[in-house]
C-alpha cells in the first residue's frame, strides 16, 4: 500500500478477505465497499428504517435525520451546500434530470433562462460517456438546438483549444467529464467554466471518475451542475447525486413529479417545494443514502489529498506497465503526463474480450468493451479496448501482477508471430 495513505486499506474491504489473491482493477466500473459502509446501511435497516419526510412519528423523525445527515456529509465532501445536493438513482439519472428539466423549460414549463431554442448550441466532447451524450442528443432533437463537440486526436484526447473553437455566442450548455472513463484525461475545469461564462452558457460536469479519486470543490470550480454516483466511490448501488447551484435549483423544472415534492396541488395545477425536495418525488433510496454518507466519511478519513497521491503513484505504474509491452497501444496521456489512475489499451491482434478473459483466468479483474463511449472508440479506429482502473485499495503489487500477465497475452494467442 502507498505510503501516502499510510494504512492497509485492503483490510477494510470484505471482498479482499473473501478473495485474498484478487487483483481488482475495475474500480472505474464499480468500486468495492469497506465493511463500515456495508454495516452502516445494514444497521440502519435493522434499527432505524422508516419513511422519511412523511408523518410525525419518532421513527419517521429518526429515519429523516439519518437521510438528511447523509446529504449534509455528501454535500460537504464535494464542496456544496446541503440544499445543493439532490438524491438521484445514479449519475446517469442526474444528467438526464438536467436535460429533461431544460426540455420542460423549452416547452414553457419552467423558468425561461433554462430554455433552449432552434439554433442554440450544446457543446460536449467526443470522449463523453453515453450518459453525458445521449441526453444532450435528445434535448437537441426536442428543441431544435445544435449539438457540437470537440474532437479527439489519435490518443483519444481533446484539447482546450478544441473546446474553445466550438464554444460561441449561441452556446447555451457545455457538458463534459471531469475525468474521462476511457483515457483518464483530466479536464481543465476552471478554464472551460470561464469560456462558458463569457457567453452565458450553463456548465454540466460529469464527476463520476473524479469524486472518488481527488479533492473536489464544486462551488470552487464554478460549475452550474454536476453528477456523481455512490457505487463508484465505495458506496451502494441505486443512488447518485445531482449538484446544482442553489439559486439555479430553486427555479429549475423538476423532471420527476408526484408525491413529497409539492406545496399545493389542485386538479389543474401544482406548485413545487424548494430544492432539493422539489426533485425527489416518491419514495427515496433511504438506506442507500445512509451508505453513501458512510462512504464519504470513509474517504474523508483517509484524506482526499492522500487518496490522490496514492492513485497518482498507481496511475504512473499502470501506464508504464502498459507502455513497456510491445504490441500494446496505450489510449490517453502517456507516462509522466497528468492523468487519472486508469489505463485503457489495445492489444495488437487480440480482441479486447480475449484479453479480459486471459487476465481474468489469472485472477485479474479488468473491464473490456467500448466502456459506454462508442464515438471515442470509433475515432480511435477500434470497437473496444481493455481498461485497468484503480482505487484506494489498489497496490503496486496489483500493478506488477497485471503487467506480468499482460506481457503474456500476445504470445498466448499467437499474435506476436
Amino acid at each position: 500500500m502507498s505510503h501516502a495513505l499510510g494504512v492497509n486499506v485492503r483490510a477494510d474491504f470484505p471482498f479482499f478477505a473473501a478473495h485474498p489473491s484478487a487483483v481488482y482493477l475495475d474500480t472505474g466500473a464499480t468500486s468495492q465497499r469497506p465493511a463500515r459502509v456495508i454495516d452502516a446501511e445494514a444497521d440502519f435497516v435493522r434499527s432505524d428504517y422508516a419513511a422519511v419526510h412523511r408523518g410525525s412519528s419518532m421513527a419517521t423523525g429518526e429515519a429523516t435525520w439519518a437521510f438528511e445527515s447523509a446529504r449534509e456529509r455528501v454535500a460537504a465532501f464535494v464542496g456544496a451546500g446541503e440544499r445543493e445536493i439532490v438524491w438521484t438513482q445514479n449519475a446517469t439519472d442526474a444528467l438526464n434530470m438536467v436535460a429533461l428539466g431544460m426540455a420542460d423549460a423549452s416547452a414553457g414549463l419552467g423558468d425561461e433562462r433554462f430554455a433552449l431554442h432552434p439554433g442554440d448550441e450544446i457543446v460536449i466532447t467526443e470522449a463523453e460517456h453515453h450518459a453525458n451524450l445521449i441526453p444532450w442528443q435528445r434535448l437537441a432533437a426536442k428543441t431544435g438546438a445544435v449539438l457540437r463537440w470537440a474532437s479527439v486526436d489519435e490518443r483519444g484526447l481533446w484539447s482546450l483549444d478544441g473546446i474553445r473553437e466550438v464554444i460561441g455566442e449561441k452556446t447555451r450548455v457545455v457538458a463534459f467529464a471531469h475525468v474521462s472513463n476511457v483515457t483518464g484525461q483530466i479536464a481543465p475545469v476552471a478554464e472551460i467554466v470561464e469560456l462558458a461564462q463569457r457567453v452565458g452558457a450553463f456548465t454540466v460536469l460529469d464527476a463520476c471518475q473524479s469524486a472518488p479519486h481527488m479533492p473536489l470543490d464544486l462551488r470552487g470550480l464554478g460549475v452550474d451542475f454536476a453528477a456523481f454516483s455512490a457505487h463508484k466511490m465505495l458506496g451502494p448501488t441505486g443512488i447518485g447525486a445531482l449538484y446544482g447551484r442553489g439559486d439555479l435549483l430553486d427555479a429549475f423544472p423538476p423532471a420527476r413529479t408526484g408525491g413529497s415534492m409539492i406545496t399545493v396541488v389542485s386538479m389543474e395545477t401544482a406548485d413545487f417545494l424548494p430544492a432539493p425536495n422539489r426533485f425527489e418525488a416518491g419514495t427515496q433510496a433511504v438506506s442507500q443514502s445512509v451508505g453513501f454518507g458512510a462512504a464519504v466519511d470513509y474517504l474523508s478519513g483517509l484524506g482526499m489529498d492522500a487518496v490522490a497521491a496514492h492513485e497518482h503513484e498507481i496511475s504512473q505504474a499502470l501506464v508504464e506497465a502498459v507502455e513497456r509491452i510491445p504490441g500494446v497501444r496505450l489510449i490517453g496521456p502517456a507516462a509522466g503526463e497528468y492523468r487519472a489512475a486508469l489505463a485503457s489499451f489495445i492489444v495488437d491482434g487480440v480482441h479486447a474480450h480475449d484479453v479480459g478473459q486471459f487476465l481474468d483466468d489469472r485472477g485479474i479483474t479488468v473491464r473490456t468493451g467500448h466502456h459506454c463511449a462508442q464515438p471515442l472508440h470509433r475515432a480511435l479506429g477500434t470497437a473496444s479496448s481493455t481498461r485497468a482502473s484503480a482505487g484506494v485499495y489498489s497496490t503496486l503489487d496489483d500493478v506488477a501482477a497485471f503487467g506480468a500477465a499482460l506481457a503474456e497475452v500476445r504470445g498466448f494467442f499467437g499474435a506476436d508471430r
